[in-house]
Order: structure tokens, then C-alpha cells, then sequence
């Protein structure tokens, strides 16, 4: 199952499997660029803002090509947070699986060229009838303007992808699961195939909510998807976050042994998060601005580390229970399906250390150890 040996801090061999992550979402070729204000003028654009594509937009993804030097990356929400934990946890590759729909054009080859440069097991479902989906990034200073269109990101088919035993393997060897709330409006069906998967097996299973337009149009399928999530993340700006951090947490739950976590980031202002029975502020560290590059993909970033943390924390401890080392809590050594939510991570610990940062994989040993 495993097959990349780490030494922990205990001098023992930890292993950590290939396809443990699984994300599906909406996969975006993305072509970023800096641009000057004439370009955000002419298309429309405001310097700090994320929108889908509109007829005036058409020419905006040929003429940015055109115009500047470009970047090419395998993007779309979900995408990005998969390598970003396949990074952080850098070996072996393939940690991370990503479903997700795009079609057989040149873009859609750059893209299974990027993923595969990230070590992502990216399994595309391709089609002819609409071409690969694109996310333009257009960077003025400190600001980015996301424009994107979905194109193929739009015509993912369960019947014809998720349900194939193949891929259907790959969703049942993984452990942690993580979908942007973005999905919804492409396959909520999908989403909920796999959301039950977890709960049913008691996996983590991670949502997003991603934009203000999913809770205001979208709000049935999240609904139905809401029972069986385990850590949901979001962004909001609001003077009673903390409520309704609280009011999210106590939604109905089908998994009882697992309590759902709450986490609003607020860009530079506190982290808010549910950690056991309460809510808890955590300080975001002050940076520079002549250190940041940009913020294209810094929420992404941000869940990316979660899941890096979450899927390291799992081997570790799956590892710990199987060779009975002392000192490691679980409800019934003998039996993996009984680690808790509480046994793969402590959420305070990686909340205090640079918003789920590792430094080493042997850090989850030592928060999980501590934690009791």
C-alpha cells in the first residue's frame, strides 16, 4: 500500500501511500501574466477580484498570450490545494489523486504536462466538445484579476468517469478527501458519491465554500453535501464570524464520531476556527508587503497545507497503531478505523505553527503525541 519509507523521530520507518489525497474539482489551465492597467480597463477588470468569463472576455485569453510573458500552471481551486500538499509532503509522488474534466486540445496537454511536473496522479476525463478550461491570472503589484473560463471544467460526467471501477479503486484507497465548494455547479452528484464514501468509512472528507455565489445560488446541493463534511473552510468578513463559525459547526452531522471543524480566514485579520467545543482566534503572522509576490492562490495555498498535514498525520498514525509503539492514544489500537479526528491532527498546534506549515514530517508525530 505504502511505498515511500520516512524515518521518525522514534528511529522507526514510517510509509506514506501513493493516491492517499483525493481532490476533484474543475481543472484550469492556468496562464498568468503581469499586466498594466490599460489591460484591466480594456476587459473590464477590477485589480483584486475572481469572475467567470463573459462574451467580452473571449479575447482576452489569446490577446494576454500575445502580450506578455506568461506562466503556464495546472490550476482550478481544487487542483491547486492537491500540489500544494503534494509538495509540502514531496515524496513519494502521486500522494495526491485529481479527477476533473478537460478537453483534447494543445491546452489540455500543457496541463497533463503541469500536473505531472507537480507529481499529481491527475486522471483527466477527456472530451472533444468544449476545450480545456482556462484561468486567467493578471497580476498588477501586489493584486491579481482571476477570469476564468470553464469551458471543459463544465462537462464532468459521473456515468462516465467516477463510476468507472478504475477510478472508483482510486477514490476507495484514498484517506482524505477534499473538494471546492466550485464543483457544485458542475457535479453535486459526484460530490455527494464521495462524501458518502467517507462518511460511511469514517475518512475525512474537506469542502470549501469558496465564493459568496455557491451560498447564495448554489445552496441545495451544498445542503445536501453539508451532513458529511468533516472540515469545511471559507473566507468571510463579517463582525459575528465567530457565530456563525459556532452556528456551521452544530449543522446536522451523519458521521457522529467525528466533530466537524469550521475554519474562516480572513486575509490578514485572525484565522477563525471551531477546535473542539470552541471557537478559537488565531493571530495571522504580519508579513512584509515588499515580501509578497503576489496573492494569486493563497487560499488554495492555505487548504493545501491542511491537507498535507491531515494525509501526513494519517500514515504517521496508521503506522504508530500497526507497530503498537507506546505513548500513541487511539480508542482500539487493533482497529485503524477507529482513529479519530483528534488522533490525525491537532488543529491548535497547526494553527499556531505558520497556518499548517510543516517543517518535517516527524512535526504531526510530535502535535499528535501532545495532543494527548
Amino acid at each position: 500500500m505504502c511505498n515511500k519509507e520516512t524515518i521518525t523521530s522514534t528511529g522507526r520507518k514510517m510509509m506514506i501511500s501513493e493516491n492517499i489525497l483525493f481532490g476533484m474539482g474543475n481543472p484550469l489551465l492556468d496562464i498568468s501574466a503581469v499586466v498594466d492597467k490599460d489591460f484591466l480597463d480594456k476587459f473590464g477588470l477590477k485589480p483584486n477580484d475572481q469572475i467567470l468569463a463573459e462574451d467580452k472576455h473571449k479575447a482576452l485569453f489569446a490577446e494576454i498570450v500575445k502580450r506578455n510573458k506568461v506562466e503556464y500552471h495546472a490550476g482550478g481551486s481544487t487542483q491547486n490545494s492537491v500540489k500544494i500538499a503534494q509538495w509540502m509532503i514531496q515524496k513519494p509522488h502521486k500522494v495526491a489523486t485529481f479527477f476533473g474534466c478537460i478537453g483534447t486540445d494543445r491546452f489540455g496537454e500543457i496541463l497533463k504536462k503541469k500536473a505531472e511536473e507537480a507529481h499529481v496522479d491527475a486522471r483527466y476525463y477527456e472530451q472533444n466538445e468544449e476545450p480545456t478550461g482556462t484561468c486567467a491570472a493578471c497580476i498588477t503589484g501586489n493584486n491579481r484579476s482571476l477570469v476564468a473560463n470553464l469551458a471543459a471544467a463544465n462537462c464532468y460526467k459521473k456515468e462516465k468517469h467516477l463510476d468507472l471501477d478504475s477510478n472508483w479503486e482510486l477514490v476507495e484507497k484514498a484517506k482524505v478527501y477534499y473538494i471546492a465548494g466550485f464543483f457544485l455547479t458542475v457535479s453535486p452528484e459526484s460530490i455527494l458519491k464521495v462524501a458518502k464514501h467517507a462518511s460511511e468509512n469514517n475518512k475525512i472528507f474537506c469542502m470549501n465554500l469558496s465564493a459568496p455565489f455557491i451560498s447564495q445560488f448554489f445552496k441545495e446541493p451544498l445542503m445536501k453535501v453539508m451532513p458529511y463534511v468533516d472540515i469545511l473552510f471559507g473566507n468571510e468578513t463579517t463582525d459575528d464570524i465567530a457565530e456563525i463559525a459556532r452556528k456551521t459547526q452544530n449543522l446536522p452531522k451523519e458521521n457522529t464520531r467525528r466533530q466537524r471543524v469550521v475554519v474562516f480566514t480572513q486575509g490578514k485579520d485572525d484565522t477563525v476556527a471551531t477546535v473542539d467545543d470552541q471557537v478559537t482566534m488565531f493571530p495571522v503572522v504580519d508579513i512584509d508587503q515588499n515580501d509578497i509576490v503576489d496573492t494569486n492562490g493563497a487560499g488554495d495555498a492555505f487548504v493545501g497545507g491542511t491537507e498535507g498535514c491531515l494525509t501526513t498525520c494519517f500514515c504517521v498514525l496508521s503506522h504508530l497503531i500497526c507497530t503498537n509503539q507506546p505513548n500513541i492514544y487511539c480508542d482500539n489500537a487493533s482497529r485503524l478505523n477507529k482513529i479519530t479526528f483528534n488522533d490525525c491532527i491537532s488543529l491548535r498546534c497547526l494553527f499556531q505553527t505558520s497556518h499548517f506549515l510543516l517543517s518535517t514530517q516527524d512535526s504531526c508525530l510530535h502535535w499528535s503525541k501532545s495532543s494527548r
